[in-house]
């Protein structure tokens, strides 16, 4: 009997504690989930950290196409000079960087603002997505993008599917946007454009143009429709560099500048120093520092600047720490604190192409071209751009490596194309003036530079000095080109039937040294 009165007292004290467990065990300091919900962030927060992975680091950014493009150059002789900048692979993480940090988020988030109806925030995260695939189809090819969160074997997208697919989704991304210009839920996770959805919407138009351009040689009827497309939305395109796509560092430095700076493993490419010497380009002040020693620029004293040779035999890397550093503004951390990934002038450059190529609505050839060259100089704030524009005869200059024996890491530059415009020129001469421009414009964000340079042969730059390729991962021609990266390792172990897929969908053996579905190898016109 004693034991029944003691359960009946006990239950009563369990039911007299559990009419308000709840009201009693909140912790009054912790944000709840309705707090979190009424101001985004249980959805906003995780675009911050998506964005800030679009850029990869050293050894998946600045050692592979960065170099590949010949922006910059390193001066460290890794793993015995034989890596990534010779043509041998030895990092290769760009697509683990992605899909760990970008599509794994970003799934997790859609699924989260799907649930609450928060469109806008979907839609963002899609066009997150497609920035981010977009990059890493430049490295391998077929990529994992419709099929991505299947188990199992996942199979890969086709370059020709995947880019279809690109478009299929910016149509509904775009149209969002365009329905909800005035949508503020943005706002506080918004470093790129400050919520304006407006400003998303132009640039995922132009983000359009830039890929229709870029299947134009292996698929012109597609390219043009989607081309004409963007040409004609009523969102509009970037035109001005307030409509310049950055990406915020989060308080983080410029990655390049920790690399050039603090480690010491980043310098000016020799082929920089042939192209904005020759052309007299006085956007190098903005983009280089020149060097202390006089006696590294006998060749050209007037332009104290020296660059180092992609892929270039080095012995010791104090050999080339003296040659020209980024410029020392990018060191400042409250200095620089974004990273473009698309500008105006890149938008001009893509029209003027566009125009020599007869799509409806691009405009003119030559006001675009030379829209783009005003719009790179604006940004980067450097003066003579009339003067420039008008030079029809200077030309990229040789270059000389005053720290190796003689000949070796030298080069005669093999561009013939002035900077003005010359009406009377072939479209083959007209685009080369186009790409060149672009390359130079593209400086701090180089992966469409190596994709041009891939799909058009543009600029005309110099080969590697030392080609380290070999069997293991391809042979590369003497006086050829890189042209994509091979499948990851990761990928290999544990999807190694999706890696074979993706192989016969690639059309050529898994290395170096083939060609992408777009880089055709033909005629450019």
């Amino acid at each position: 009997m004693k034991k029944f009165i003691y359960l009946i007292i006990a239950a009563f004290a369990f039911t007299s504690c559990t009419d308000n467990f709840e009201e009693i065990n909140t912790n009054p300091y912790q944000i709840s989930t309705e707090s979190l919900k009424q101001d985004f962030n249980h959805v906003g927060s995780f675009y911050p950290s998506m964005l800030g992975q679009i850029f990869g680091n050293q050894i998946d950014h600045n050692l592979t196409n960065v170099t590949y493009s010949q922006h910059l150059a390193t001066p460290t002789p890794f793993v015995g000079g034989v890596n990534n900048t010779t043509y041998y692979i030895r990092w290769n993480g760009y697509w683990d960087r992605e899909y760990n940090n970008v599509m794994a988020p970003a799934k997790q988030v859609i699924e989260i603002a799907e649930n609450d109806g928060y469109s806008v925030f979907v839609e963002w995260a899609n066009l997150i997505k497609i920035i981010s695939m977009s990059r890493v189809t430049l490295y391998q090819g077929p990529i994992i993008y419709t099929k991505f969160g299947e188990t199992g074997t996942v199979e890969y997208d086709s370059e020709e599917v995947l880019y279809k697919a690109f478009f299929s989704d910016l149509d509904r991304i775009i149209a969002e946007f365009s329905n909800n210009m005035d949508y503020v839920g943005l706002n506080s996770f918004d470093a790129s454009y400050g919520g304006d959805v407006s400003k998303w919407a132009r640039y995922a138009n132009s983000l359009r143009l830039q890929l229709a351009m870029r299947i134009s040689k292996v698929d012109p009827a597609l390219a043009k429709l989607e081309g004409e497309k963007a040409l004609a939305a009523p969102v509009g395109l970037m035109t001005s560099n307030a409509d310049n796509f950055n990406i915020s560092g989060y308080g983080s430095k410029f990655h390049p500048a920790q690399i050039c700076f603090e480690w010491g493993d980043t310098r000016m490419s020799a082929a920089m120093e042939s192209i904005l010497i020759g052309y007299k380009d006085n956007r190098i002040e903005k983009y280089f520092d020149p060097v202390s020693d006089l006696s590294l620029v006998t060749d050209h004293p007037d332009w104290p600047y020296k660059g180092i040779r992609n892929g270039a035999e080095l012995v010791a890397k104090d050999d080339r720490l003296s040659f020209s550093t980024i410029d020392i503004s990018f060191n400042d951390p409250a200095g620089v604190t974004q990273r473009k990934v698309m500008s105006a002038d890149e938008v001009y450059f893509l029209k003027a192409e566009a125009a020599l190529r007869g799509w409806a609505g691009a405009g003119d050839a030559k006001s675009n071209y030379e829209s783009g060259v005003r719009a790179s100089f604006e940004l980067w704030g450097a003066g003579g751009v009339d003067a420039y524009l008008a030079d029809d005869t200077s030309l990229p200059i040789d270059y000389v490596d005053p720290k190796a024996p003689a000949g070796v890491n030298a080069f005669t530059s093999d561009i013939t194309s002035t900077v003005a415009w010359d009406e009377s020129d072939t479209n083959e001469e007209k685009l080369e003036k186009i790409i060149t421009q672009k390359w130079i414009a593209c400086y701090t964000n180089e992966m469409e530079s190596w994709m041009d340079h891939r799909r058009t042969g543009y600029p005309k730059l110099p080969p590697v000095y030392q080609n380290s390729s070999n069997a293991d991962w391809g042979t590369i021609p003497d006086g050829e080109i890189l042209r994509r990266m091979p499948f990851v390792i990761n990928e290999r172990n544990g999807n190694p039937d999706g890696v074979a897929d993706a192989t016969a969908k690639l059309n050529g053996p898994d290395e170096i040294g083939t060609r992408l579905w777009w880089d055709t190898g033909g005629p450019n016109f």
